[in-house]
């Protein structure tokens, strides 16, 4: 039987999610990758207590994660949670979200309309076996459908119990903008939005979303901080089989180009100046001003965890660091 870590919360950082009363840890867990029907149930487990030993309260989860089959990321989280998880689930903040493909025909396309938003919250809270989730995002916007009907569904999960807080994912700034006059109309729980961002793709800071959501009090979960692992130091010396890019599960292979590999190399030797490995100190970078409450970041496998977490640790860059690192992302 499962037994955490009696210190599990003595060292992470804990952000509040916006101007609410929620916290995350400043790392938190996505299960999109490594957590499907095709991977390895006693590691993905590992992986999970591993996380919640080190202070990552914090799940993220989403309706179509897992491969080959949508909704087995989810799954697994529901039988890892009954093998001795399930007593912690007060010390835990589950999110899923729905917006993608999910299922065949037309209500289960991508879409935010109120019969595929509320359908598949339905769904997931089956497969997870949970009563409510801690936040509901709906996943990417739909121009397609009015935005009031998609913070009507939010709204009503909430309203019905089935989730605490409700968020957005791949929303730019002008979007959110729109439907947070809805969800202050309705009074809504609403608290984040889930944007990418790292040091190679920074466009909520040209786009205005990064400064709006602290100037408004939403909170930032930002997902891909290792720009799906470029960021790290496994493709320095070539492409491991086993990296995501080895095994064809990212988009990412054309970009890592000669130019781009020499950018990382130089990005790297900053990092060992401060002591620090590449991916600690672009998780690092992400958080260093307060306006990003969480990371989320993927893993293969525990080890992974262990040295991202670290990151938290080093968030303070002197000004001669981080124009060095702007002088290389330049290139």
């Amino acid at each position: 039987m499962y037994t955490p870590d009696p210190h599990r919360y003595d060292k992470m950082v804990y952000n509040r999610c916006g101007n609410s009363g929620l916290k995350l840890p400043a790392v938190s867990l996505g299960i999109w990758q490594n957590f499907g029907y095709a991977d390895n149930f006693a590691n993905m487990e590992e992986m999970i207590h591993t996380a919640f030993d080190l202070g990552i309260t914090h799940i993220d989860a989403a309706n179509n994660y897992g491969n080959p089959y949508n909704g087995s990321a989810e799954e697994n989280l529901g039988k890892i949670l009954d093998r001795g998880m399930r007593q912690y689930r007060d010390e835990l903040v589950i999110s899923t979200k729905a917006g993608y493909e999910m299922w065949d025909g037309p209500y289960g396309d991508r879409n935010g309309s109120r019969k595929y938003l509320t359908a598949s919250l339905e769904q997931s809270l089956k497969r997870m076996k949970l009563d409510y989730v801690d936040i509901f995002y709906h996943h990417v916007f739909d121009p397609n459908t009015p935005l009031e009907e998609t913070a009507l569904a939010l709204d009503n999960a909430v309203r019905q119990g089935k989730a605490l807080y409700v968020g957005i994912s791949n929303y730019n700034k002008s979007q959110t903008e729109e439907i947070m006059k809805i969800f202050k109309e309705l009074h809504t729980p609403f608290i984040v939005n889930q944007p990418s961002y790292s040091m190679l793709n920074r466009w909520i800071e040209s786009d205005g979303l990064r400064d709006f959501a602290k100037e408004q009090g939403i909170g930032l979960s930002v997902f891909s901080p290792l720009y799906q692992g470029l960021l790290t130091d496994r493709y320095l010396n070539g492409v491991p089989a086993d990296s995501r890019i080895g095994k064809g599960r990212t988009w990412i292979r054309n970009e890592l180009t000669e130019a781009r590999i020499s950018q990382l190399k130089k990005l790297n030797e900053i990092a060992q100046s401060r002591g620090q490995k590449l991916s600690q100190m672009a998780l690092s970078w992400v958080l260093r001003e307060g306006k990003v409450t969480t990371v989320l970041i993927g893993a293969s496998r525990p080890e992974q965890i262990k040295e991202n977490v670290e990151a938290v640790y080093k968030m303070d860059f002197t000004q001669e660091e981080l124009s060095a690192i702007e002088a290389v992302l330049a290139e």
